[in-house]
C-alpha cells in the first residue's frame, strides 16, 4: 500500500497553498475531538475521553515522574542521560511511563524514553502508553517514527483510539500539512486500522478548501469501505470541488451515487450545483437543476435565484437573468441585496450602465439602501470599460448611500494608474488616509505595479521604501512587481538587490521572479549572471515552470549558445512538462538564426504529432525556417493554411516568404505576394522592400529594383545600409559604376553611414571596370574608417593592384593578408604571378607559381605564358622548362576535355 501511494502521490496532490482556511475546519469538527484536561494543575492528554488517574501510591509515582522529567529536560538523549535514568535502580512501572509520556511534548525525546523503558522492563507497553506516544507526535506534528509505532501496535493486537486518530489528522490540518494528514490515514489503513469518522471528515473538509478533489474522493470511498454512513453534506462538499475544477462528469457521477444511496438532495446541494456547474460553463445544466428542485418540492431561495442570475450574467445571457430577477421581485417584496448586486454587475459587465443606475434607483425606492458592494460592482465594470471620469462621478455619488471602503479606493487607484493618471491616484490615496483607511498590501501592489509599467521607477521605489512594516508589510507580489519593473528598464543591479531583500525578509521567490531576473540579465548582455540566477533557483529548491524554461531557452539562443538552447529544450520533459507551441517556436527560431534551418522540417512534424496548435508566432518561425532551408513551396502552403485557420499573416510572415522566393529567383511570385500584402492592409517594412530590391538586382532587373526603392521612400520609410548595399551590388555587377557612385552619394546625403560591405562592393565594382587606382583610394578610406576588409575585398584588391602594375602595393597587401590568416584564392595567385612577371620579377613570380601548384589551385594558360616569357628574358631556363612542361600538360588536358 505504501509503495502504491508513493507512486501515485504526484497524481493525488498538488502543492497546497499556505493561506488556506484550515483552522475554521478544525473548529467545525472540534466536537468530535477530545481536548486536554487538568491533572494536578497541569495539562495532560486524555485518551478515549477518560482521564485515567494513577492507582496505588500516587505520591510516589508523581515524584518519580518529576524526577524522570527533570532528567529528560537536561539535554539531548545520549549515554549520559540513559545512565542517569538507570541510576534509579528499579524497572519503570507502567504508571510511571504513562505519567512521563503525559508530561513530554518533544516527540523525539518521547520515543527515546519509550524505547528505553521497553528495554528496561523487557515487556510490551500497554495500549495507553502507545496512544500517548502517538498523541505527542500529533501535537508536535513529528511523524518520523509513526509508521513503525503503528506496525508494532498492529502486531500486538491493538490500535490507535478514535481520539488519537482524530488528533493526528486535526493537528496536521491546523499546521497546514495536508499531505502528511493524508499519508497518516493511508498508513493506518495499511495496518488494517479504522480511522475515526471525524478524522476523515476533517481532512476532506480541509482538502475542499484547497481544491484537491482526487485525494478527497479516495478518502470518501475508504469511508464507504469501512461502513461509515456518508451524508448529503459530504456529497455536497465533493460535488462542489469537482464541479469548480471543471470536472463535470465526476460531479455528475457523485450525484448518481448519492441517488443510489437513497439520499435526497437538499436546497444547499441544489444551490451548489447551480452555482458550480454554471461557473464550469454548463449553463443549461444549471437551469435543469433550478427547475428540478421545484419538482422535488423545494422552493428556490434567495441564494438559488442569485446563483442562477450570476451564472446567466457570466454566460452573456443577460435577458434571461433580467427575467429571473423580475420573477424574484414578484415573489419577494424586496429582493436581497445580493440579488441587486448580481444584476448590477451583470448590467455593468454588458456595458449597460444606464440600466445599472436605474436598478440602483429602484432598490432605493423599495427602501433598500445600496451597499458599498453594489457601487464597487459598478466601479469595477466602469474600470474595465476605461470610463474614468464616470467612475469618479459615481464615487462622489456613492458617498450619500455608502461609505467607500478599502476595495473601493483600490479599484479607483488601479483605474487611474492604468490610465497614467498617477498624480490623481496619489491624491486619492491621501483622501483614503484622511477617511481613516490605510493602504493595504493590495493598494501598495497596485501602485508599484502600475508605476513600474509606466517606467516611473523612482516613484515606485519611494513608495516601497516608505512602507511602514507595522501597518503594511510587502509580500512576494510586491517584490515581484518591483524586480520585474527594474529589470525591464535595465536596472538589473537594483533588481537583484530587491531580490536579496526579498530573501532577507523571509519571502520565497517563485518562478516569476527568477524569470524576470534571467530575462533582464540576458537582455543587458550579462549572460553569465543570467546563468547564475538559474543555478541559484535550482539550489534554492524552486521548481521552474514552463514559462521560465521557455524564457531561459529563448535568452540562451539569442545569446548564441545554440547547443545550450537544445539542451534546455530537452530539459523541459525532464522537469515533467510537455513542450508547448512557444517551446517549439523558440527552438525553431533559434536554430534558424544559427544557420540550422534544415532542422525545421523534422521539428515541425514533431510539433504536429504532439498536437500543438500553431499560433501566429509558431507559423512565422516555421515558415521562416522552411524559407531559409530552401523549402519555399512548403512555406507557401503554410501561409495559405494560416489564412484558412483564421490566423492573418503578419508582415513577418509575408517578409519571410517574399525573401525566400526572391532568393531562388521566383521574383514575379514574390512581387505578387508583395502586392497581396499591401492590399490586405499590411504595413510593409524596410526588410521586405530590401528583399525585393536584392532579388531584382541579382538578376539584373535594375529598373524594377529602382522602382521598389522609389516606392519605399514614398511610403516614408528610410532605406538602411543593407537596402543601399543591395542596390549598389546590383549596379556594380552590371558595370553601372557611375550610377553606383550616384547611389553612394545619395546614401550619405540621407545620413546612412556606409559599412564594410558597402566599401567592398564599390572596390569590387571599380576593379571590374579596371579602375584600380580609384579602388585603392576607397581601400585606404575604408581602412581609415576602421573597417576590416573581408576575403573577397582583399583578393579583388590584390588582383586589381597587380593588374594595374602597382606590384609593390599588391605584394605588401598579399603578405599582410596571409599574415592575418587570410587564404588567397586562385584568382589572387594568378594575378600576382602575372603582375610580378610583368614587373620583371620572374623568380618571385616563379616562387608563387610553385606555391600555387602545391595548394592545388588552377593556373591559367595566360598566366603560364606570361611567366614563361619573363623567365626566358631573365635567362632562368631551368624554371622556364618546368613552366613549359606544365603549360603542355594543361594544353593536353584541355584538348582531351574538348574531344570527349
Amino acid at each position: 500500500m505504501k509503495m502504491l501511494l508513493a507512486k501515485n502521490q504526484g497524481l493525488i496532490f498538488r502543492s497546497f497553498p499556505k493561506g488556506c482556511y484550515i483552522s475554521s475546519i478544525c473548529k467545525q469538527f472540534s466536537s468530535s475531538c477530545n481536548g486536554s484536561s487538568e491533572v494536578d494543575g497541569k495539562a495532560v492528554f486524555t485518551v478515549d475521553g477518560v482521564n485515567k488517574k494513577f492507582t496505588g501510591n500516587n505520591d510516589g509515582i508523581r515524584k518519580g515522574v518529576d524526577d524522570v522529567c527533570c532528567i529528560l529536560e537536561r539535554g539531548p538523549w545520549g549515554p549520559t542521560l540513559e545512565n542517569s535514568l538507570s541510576a534509579f535502580g528499579e524497572k519503570p512501572l507502567p504508571e510511571l511511563v504513562i505519567g512521563v509520556l503525559k508530561r513530554l511534548k518533544d516527540a523525539s525525546a518521547a520515543v527515546s524514553y519509550f524505547r528505553w523503558a521497553e528495554k528496561q522492563t523487557e515487556q510490551v507497553h500497554c495500549p495507553e502508553a502507545y496512544n500517548l506516544l502517538l498523541m505527542i507526535m500529533a501535537r508536535s506534528t513529528k511523524f518520523d517514527h509513526l509508521e513503525h509505532i503503528l506496525e508494532e501496535m498492529s502486531l500486538h493486537g491493538f490500535g490507535p483510539s478514535n481520539n488519537v486518530s482524530i488528533e493526528l489528522v486535526a493537528n496536521c490540518v491546523k499546521s497546514q500539512k495536508l499531505r502528511e494528514a493524508f499519508d497518516i490515514i493511508q498508513t493506518m489503513r495499511k495496518f488494517k486500522f479504522r480511522p475515526a469518522f471525524s478524522a476523515y471528515t476533517i481532512l476532506i473538509g480541509a482538502l475542499s478548501e484547497v481544491h484537491e478533489p482526487d485525494p478527497m474522493l479516495i478518502l470518501f470511498h475508504q469511508m464507504q469501505e469501512l461502513g461509515y454512513e456518508v451524508s448529503v453534506h459530504l456529497f455536497t462538499t465533493l460535488i462542489r470541488v469537482f464541479s469548480r475544477e471543471g470536472r463535470v462528469d465526476a460531479a455528475l457521477s457523485l450525484l448518481d451515487e448519492m441517488k443510489s444511496h437513497s439520499l435526497d438532495a437538499d436546497i444547499v446541494l441544489y444551490n451548489v450545483c447551480i452555482d458550480c456547474f454554471g461557473k464550469a460553463g454548463k449553463v443549461d445544466m444549471s437551469w435543469k437543476f433550478f427547475h428540478e428542485m421545484k419538482t422535488h418540492g423545494l422552493m428556490p431561495d434567495d441564494v438559488t435565484y442569485t446563483s442562477m442570475m450570476g451564472v446567466l450574467c457570466k454566460a452573456n445571457r443577460l435577458d434571461e437573468a433580467v427575467e429571473l430577477f423580475e420573477q424574484l421581485e414578484q415573489i419577494r417584496k424586496v429582493p436581497c441585496a445580493y440579488a441587486y448586486n448580481t444584476m448590477i454587475m451583470g448590467y455593468g459587465s454588458a456595458g449597460k450602465f444606464d440600466e445599472a443606475y436605474g436598478l440602483l434607483e429602484r432598490q432605493k425606492a423599495k427602501g433598500s439602501i445600496p451597499s458599498v458592494i453594489a457601487y464597487n460592482c459598478i466601479l469595477t465594470c466602469l474600470g474595465k470599460k476605461r470610463r474614468v471620469e464616470e467612475s469618479l462621478r459615481i464615487f462622489e455619488e456613492m458617498k450619500r448611500d455608502a461609505a467607500p471602503n478599502l476595495p473601493t479606493y483600490n479599484i479607483l487607484i488601479d483605474m487611474l494608474c492604468r490610465e497614467g493618471k498617477l498624480d490623481a491616484a496619489l491624491k486619492l490615496q491621501d483622501e483614503m488616509e484622511r477617511a481613516g483607511l490605510f493602504p493595504n498590501v493590495l493598494t501598495v501592489n497596485i501602485m508599484i505595479d502600475r508605476l513600474c509599467k509606466a517606467q516611473k521607477l523612482d516613484e515606485a521605489c519611494s513608495i516601497f521604501e516608505g512602507l511602514d512594516s507595522k501597518v503594511c508589510t510587502p509580500n512576494a507580489i510586491t517584490f515581484s512587481s518591483l524586480i520585474d519593473g527594474l529589470g525591464k528598464c535595465g536596472r538589473v543591479d537594483d533588481a537583484y538587490r530587491q531580490y536579496e531583500k526579498m530573501l532577507d525578509g523571509g519571502h520565497v521567490p517563485g518562478a516569476i521572479v527568477y524569470t524576470s531576473l534571467i530575462r533582464s540579465f540576458f537582455k543587458c548582455g550579462r549572460k553569465e549572471d543570467g546563468h547564475k540566477i538559474y543555478k541559484e533557483m535550482v539550489h534554492a529548491g524552486c521548481s521552474p515552470d514552463l514559462t521560465l524554461l521557455n524564457t531561459y531557452m529563448d535568452c540562451v539562443f539569442k545569446a548564441g549558445e545554440t547547443e545550450k538552447g537544445r539542451a534546455l529544450f530537452r530539459d523541459i520533459k525532464g522537469h515533467g512538462f510537455i513542450p508547448d507551441t512557444r517551446s517549439y517556436s523558440i527552438l525553431i527560431h533559434g536554430l534558424v538564426k544559427a544557420g540550422l534551418a534544415n532542422e525545421t522540417y523534422e521539428l515541425f512534424y514533431a510539433m504536429k504529432e504532439q498536437g500543438c496548435v500553431l499560433d501566429i508566432h509558431a507559423y512565422n518561425a516555421v515558415i521562416d525556417g522552411f524559407c531559409k532551408s530552401g523549402k519555399v513551396n512548403k512555406a507557401y502552403q503554410l501561409l495559405e493554411e494560416m489564412k484558412v485557420k483564421g490566423h492573418p499573416p503578419t508582415v513577418v510572415t509575408y517578409g519571410s516568404v517574399i525573401d525566400g522566393l526572391a532568393k531562388i529567383d521566383r521574383l514575379d511570385e514574390a512581387y505578387m505576394l508583395f502586392e497581396e500584402a499591401k492590399s490586405n492592409g499590411i504595413k510593409l517594412n524596410v526588410v521586405v522592400y530590401s528583399s525585393l530590391i536584392d532579388g531584382f538586382g541579382k538578376v539584373g532587373r535594375i529598373d524594377e529594383a529602382y522602382l521598389i526603392m522609389e516606392e519605399l521612400m514614398q511610403k516614408g520609410l528610410t532605406p538602411n545600409v543593407y537596402t543601399w548595399n543591395c542596390l549598389l551590388d546590383a549596379l556594380v555587377k552590371t558595370e553601372e559604376i557611375n550610377e553606383a557612385f550616384v547611389c553612394f552619394q545619395s546614401m550619405k546625403d540621407l545620413k546612412c553611414s556606409p559599412n564594410q560591405i558597402t566599401y567592398s562592393i564599390l572596390i569590387n565594382g571599380l576593379c571590374r571596370v579596371r579602375k584600380f587606382n580609384k579602388a585603392f583610394v576607397f581601400w585606404q578610406e575604408m581602412q581609415k574608417l576602421g573597417f576590416k576588409p573581408n576575403t573577397i575585398t582583399y583578393t579583388t584588391m590584390i588582383s586589381g593592384l597587380a593588374k594595374a602594375g602597382n606590384i609593390s602595393e599588391a605584394c605588401g597587401l598579399f603578405s599582410r593578408f596571409k599574415a592575418n590568416g587570410g587564404i588567397p584564392d586562385s584568382a589572387s595567385y594568378n594575378a600576382m604571378i602575372e603582375g610580378l612577371s610583368s614587373a620583371n620579377k620572374a623568380m618571385d613570380a616563379y616562387s608563387l607559381f610553385e606555391e600555387t601548384r602545391m595548394k592545388g589551385y588552377n593556373i591559367n594558360t595566360k598566366t603560364c605564358v606570361i611567366l614563361l616569357d619573363a623567365l626566358h628574358k631573365a635567362e632562368c631556363l631551368e624554371q622556364a622548362a618546368i613552366v613549359g612542361a606544365v603549360l603542355k600538360e594543361t594544353a593536353k588536358s584541355q584538348h582531351a576535355s574538348r574531344s570527349s
